[in-house]
């Protein structure tokens, strides 16, 4: 089993604070993070890896040289090697310019079986560059998908998070998951032993060039999209918590809506 992880180191979303000038995240003194939504992806990838009994993961990142650190994390968790995609040209790309990119990456690799990816980042929750990278290889997807099981010769069974449940679907490799964790589900920590080893991985930085980008496809000039203005909402109201037993915190919940009108005695 080949298996290709895609994933991205995001600021803590806790943390986020925009500039009023400028209406954009200040990055600076913001911890960063592995996106949790890609490191069930990880920890999914090594679960099906180590029952198959054999195989390879190899995880993808694009984003500055900071972002060694996730994919460090990555390879501690259980991954085979690492690739980070770093250049300039790759600045400001939006999600079709990311998935092109990302595409050209997995395609120098060589063949594969499977693609992981989360769900969504915390920092965008645009959930496009995962469809968007299907598209440009070209294969089958399957989106909120929870977990995978073996199937008959070339395809897998995946579980698929449904509004309704879940749905079972019979997938042909290659494919593409975008994964959602379930509410269970809690990011483990890298093992002593995993932090050690990681650090004698392989972990290769590929930039435009090496991947054979075109100039006008990738960063600012590929994207299609621009992103205009951000900006946190205006408070709407004030928010006041309540100590106590539930009786006494009920009396004084109520005494102030009385006084508002906003309810009545009767």
């Amino acid at each position: 089993m080949r298996i290709i992880v895609c994933v991205k180191q995001v600021p803590d979303t806790t943390e986020i604070k925009i500039d009023p000038k400028t209406n954009t995240l200040i990055r600076e003194g913001v911890e960063s993070i592995l996106n949790p939504y890609d490191q069930f992806a990880v920890e999914e990838s090594v679960r099906i890896r180590d029952l198959a009994g054999e195989g390879k993961i190899t995880v993808i990142s694009m984003g500055p040289p900071q972002a060694r650190s996730a994919l460090m994390k990555c390879l501690a968790l259980g991954v085979d090697d690492a690739v980070l995609l770093s250049d300039r040209a790759f600045a400001g790309a939006d999600t079709w310019a990311t998935s092109y990119t990302l595409s050209l990456a997995i395609n120098k690799l060589g063949p594969f079986d499977l693609i992981l990816c989360g769900q969504q980042a915390i920092d965008g929750d645009t959930a496009q560059v995962g469809p968007e990278l299907a598209q440009h290889l070209g294969i089958p997807q399957v989106t909120y998908a929870e977990k995978v099981e073996a199937g008959e010769g070339r395809k897998i069974e995946v579980h698929k998070q449904t509004e309704e449940g879940y749905q079972v679907l019979e997938v042909k490799l290659p494919a593409l998951l975008a994964t959602m964790p379930p509410t269970s589900f809690e990011p483990g920590y890298p093992p002593m032993s995993g932090i050690l080893k990681a650090k004698k991985k392989p972990l290769e930085v590929w930039d435009a060039e090496s991947i054979g980008a075109h100039s006008s496809k990738i960063g600012l000039d590929g994207s299609f999209t621009e992103v205009v203005k951000t900006y946190s909402p205006p408070s709407r109201g004030e928010c006041a918590f309540l100590e106590g037993e539930p009786r006494e915190a009920v009396g004084k919940l109520v005494e102030p809506l009385l006084k508002k009108g906003i309810i009545s005695e009767r």
